[in-house]
């Protein structure tokens, strides 16, 4: 049993960063490409998933949003892009899964106050829940990496040798 502790903190967080590209990186990224129209031009759509709720008032008459709703779908988009990378290449890991844990409960707000998807409720043993079971599942897994870092298989730990610190 000591053993198994032992190895913890160097499997845990590779296997981590495995499963998470492996299941959640690649809905990221696709999700940020549906945002942008050009890396500085969002789409309609990314409004329309960031703001539902003002861009239905405002008849989706998208020249009415402001440099604000503009500069989050970028900066959001963008979000989409790179923590995720950052998160595999295990490079400034930390940081990178306490911002997907940000942007998760951020775009959990979004679904659930601006698109009305309904909450449901944890340990109600639908393994198909989408917004609180699943979710939770999101954030545990990015809790990994960020406790114990990103493992002995990435560049944070490349960088750390190359510094010496």
């Amino acid at each position: 049993m000591r053993r198994l502790a032992l190895l913890a903190p160097v499997v845990l967080p590779t296997l981590a960063r495995l499963v998470f590209a492996a299941v959640l990186a690649r809905y990221f990224w696709n999700s940020a490409a549906t945002k942008l129209a050009g890396p500085l031009t969002p789409t309609d759509g990314a409004y329309i998933q960031i703001f539902p709720r003002l861009v239905e008032e405002l008849g989706y008459d998208f020249d009415r949003l402001g440099s604000f709703h503009w500069l989050v779908a970028v900066l959001g988009a963008w979000a989409e892009f790179a923590l995720p990378a950052l998160i595999v290449l295990g490079l400034a890991t930390r940081i990178a899964a306490l911002g997907m844990i940000i942007f998760v409960l951020v775009q959990s707000l979004t679904d659930v106050l601006g698109h009305g998807i309904m909450l449901d409720a944890w340990f109600d043993t639908a393994s198909d829940g989408l917004i609180a079971d699943q979710r939770a599942m999101w954030v545990f897994l990015l809790t990994v990496p960020i406790l114990l870092g990103a493992g002995p298989l990435s560049l944070d730990r490349v960088l750390r040798r190359m510094t010496g610190s």
